[in-house]
């Protein structure tokens, strides 16, 4: 069938008839539904007999009125950018090029996590049992039975007048043997054209799957309030009614009720860590909340590391850090997302699986992160930002490149916005840029690598600021998982929690588990079975606050000189000290060439006594309130040898 979708919705029927009666083929699955459906763009005969079966029974159950194959080309792209301009859902910036700006309903700006669930036969399989009138906090469960009433209530019909979009996608690149692919089925053109960025789309993904047939199913609607009425027609959704749900036996995923980010982009967080965290569990490898960077010394030694950060906490300001320390050159693999696995020399090797970035925008500017700034100003999908008179996108963090003298601000809820008079926010607190990687100025030549670049070391971090370290390192693996396992860190706007709160936040993974955390924790500490060459494994902490509320640490640039620390470490250079809770660096260990701004080295690694006996207090009670019969012998000795240390302190 040849490609329609410049003609007039009038002339689908002629082509449709003529194409159905060539369906000669017994595996076409589509046959039976195409008598009253338009086939707006691409080929159904590209669609293996499984992926048929699949968007028929979809059809069936959302009614569409029309499919659209995706294909992932230039001009399919334009087609979708035009069809939302026209909706209202996007407008154009002029002052970029290929830049657009959408501005959601503000019911739907973040993660839904309260919303958010997994579905197994045993709740055991999913979370954690807690003690009777404990919220567990490690996920929320949901039985099939459940999950399929849901859909029905949700679904049925929920696509009439719309177009189903059929999005055939890779995560990673496509053929590697660390990638996945998955098909979303969607009727959001916003969401196909930020799936084009965020992950490997179209044609090639159709005939690989032709190949293995084997993928993630996703199903996606922005939905159709069950009283008929939508607020905001540039912005279709149904807040009220929106959830998100997995079916990991089934490698299945199911998003109703919103369009935003991470709600209804499901190679992200869905595919990405929820069900690919647990493919992961049973192929043997791990996907992660992580960014990864590549990192070269004054030496010409390369090393690639891993780190995982909660959302909003720096990970992409870190995967494109411009360093200030001399003679050092920082590439970015990816800022959000690593699935890593052992090669056959017991090297953990990793792959970005995603194609783009979609980084919190609040906060990124020339000065924090000029690298970002170099990549977001072409061919990217604001959302939420503010805009500018001269048709460009603000945001905080964005104040000494915009003079208010001359350029207006309108906010991301469209109203005027003054610097200084205004009460509220210009952009969105988790406001994002879509923007492909590939534009990144310090994307690492290997960052395509089909089988992955190999891991040296992995960080974990947060947003602690009072009583941790700028940095410290596990005495070994075993140590390694539990410093992941107690992670703490301020809340931040990326999900729907309110104030600054400490929360745990294990391995920056708490929303995105996808199965039992007490079993992933096995299944980390199983790793060190799989090699003899594990990554060493840090903690950081760049928020350290003074006795007057500012950070000690310079931050940014700065962060080179922990991560030169770290390269020296993982040669074993003797710069280290033990500690009650790991290895710090030994006085003036850290690199502090250049560093022109007096910092408070002793303030900054300072372990005060009570606060790490409180912080113990704090981890034994999570693990008895949250994980209780699941967590590991070996993560509850770490415990009982820290707490000893500490009372020793």
């Amino acid at each position: 069938m040849p490609d329609i979708i410049d003609k007039k919705p009038a002339q689908y029927a002629g082509e449709v008839g003529r194409f159905a009666k060539n369906l000669a083929h017994p595996n076409v699955g589509l046959f039976n539904h195409l008598r009253g459906i338009s086939v707006v763009h691409g080929n159904v005969q590209d669609l293996s007999p499984k992926v048929r079966s699949y968007v028929e029974a979809n059809i069936e159950l959302c009614q569409p009125d029309n499919i659209h194959i995706c294909d992932g080309s230039d001009n399919e792209n334009k087609q979708l950018l035009n069809l939302l301009q026209q909706q209202g859902t996007i407008v154009p910036l002029p002052k970029y090029k290929n830049c657009w700006l959408a501005r959601t309903n503000p019911a739907d700006t973040a993660r839904v996590e309260s919303k958010t669930f997994i579905c197994t036969e045993r709740r055991a399989d999913t979370i954690p049992t807690t003690k009777d009138g404990i919220k567990g906090t490690l996920g929320n469960w949901m039985s099939p039975r459940d999950m399929d009433a849901a859909v029905q209530d949700r679904f049925n019909g929920c696509m009439k007048g719309r177009t189903m979009y059929v999005i055939p996608y890779s995560m990673g690149p496509v053929g590697s043997p660390l990638s996945k692919i998955g098909i979303e089925l969607t009727d959001s053109a916003y969401v196909v054209s930020s799936m084009r960025v965020m992950t490997r789309m179209g044609k090639p993904v159709l005939d690989k799957l032709a190949q293995s047939d084997e993928f993630v199913k996703c199903l996606h609607s922005v939905g159709t309030p069950a009283n008929g009425t939508v607020e905001m027609a540039s912005w279709p959704c149904d807040p009220e009614r929106t959830i998100i749900l997995h079916k990991p036996q089934n490698n299945e995923i199911v998003s109703y009720g919103s369009g935003y980010g991470g709600n209804s982009l499901l190679g992200k967080k869905c595919f990405a860590l929820r069900i690919g965290s647990t493919i992961a569990k049973r192929e043997g490898w791990l996907a992660e909340h992580m960014l990864i960077l590549g990192i070269t010394n004054p030496k010409g030694e390369k090393r690639y590391i891993a780190a995982a950060f909660p959302s909003a906490c720096g990970k992409t300001n870190l995967a494109m850090l411009n360093p200030t320390l001399p003679g050092y050159q920082i590439e970015c693999v990816g800022d959000d997302i690593a699935w890593m696995r052992f090669d056959d020399k017991g090297q953990l090797r990793a792959i970005n699986p995603e194609n783009g970035f979609f980084g919190v925008a609040p906060g990124t500017s020339y000065s924090s992160n000029p690298n970002a700034m170099k990549t977001i100003f072409e061919n990217t999908i604001f959302t939420n930002v503010a805009s500018t008179s001269d048709g460009g996108v603000f945001w905080e963090g964005m104040e000494d490149e915009v003079d208010f003298s001359q350029i207006k601000i309108t906010d991301w809820l469209g109203k005027p916005w003054v610097k200084g008079e205004s009460k509220t926010p210009a952009a969105h607190p988790n406001s994002r840029f879509c923007s492909p990687a590939e534009q990144c100025p310090i994307i690492d030549p290997a960052w395509e690598a089909p089988e992955g670049v190999p891991i040296s070391a992995i960080l974990f971090g947060g947003r602690r600021p009072a009583g941790v370290p700028l940095i410290y390192e596990a005495r070994d693996w075993q140590h390694g998982v539990f410093v992941g396992s107690t992670m703490r860190s301020e809340a931040t706007a990326a999900a729907e929690h309110k104030g600054k709160v400490i929360m745990h936040d294990p391995f920056a993974m708490r929303p995105f588990f996808g199965y039992n955390f007490g079993h992933y924790l096995d299944h980390w500490l199983s790793m060190k079975n799989r090699s003899t060459n594990l990554p060493k494994i840090f903690h950081v902490n760049w928020f350290r606050k003074d006795v007057d509320g500012k950070f000690i640490w310079p931050g940014f640039g700065e962060n080179s000189r922990v991560l030169d620390w770290v390269l020296r470490r993982i040669e074993n250079e003797d710069c280290a000290t033990e500690t009650a809770i790991g290895l710090i660096p030994k006085d003036d260990a850290l690199n502090m060439q250049g560093l022109k701004e007096e910092i408070n080295m002793k303030e900054l690694f300072h372990l005060p006594k009570d606060f790490w006996m409180e912080e113990c207090f704090a981890i034994e009670k999570y693990f008895k309130e949250q994980i209780g019969m699941d967590l590991p012998q070996a993560i509850d000795e770490e415990l009982k040898g820290l707490k000893k240390r500490v009372n020793n302190m």
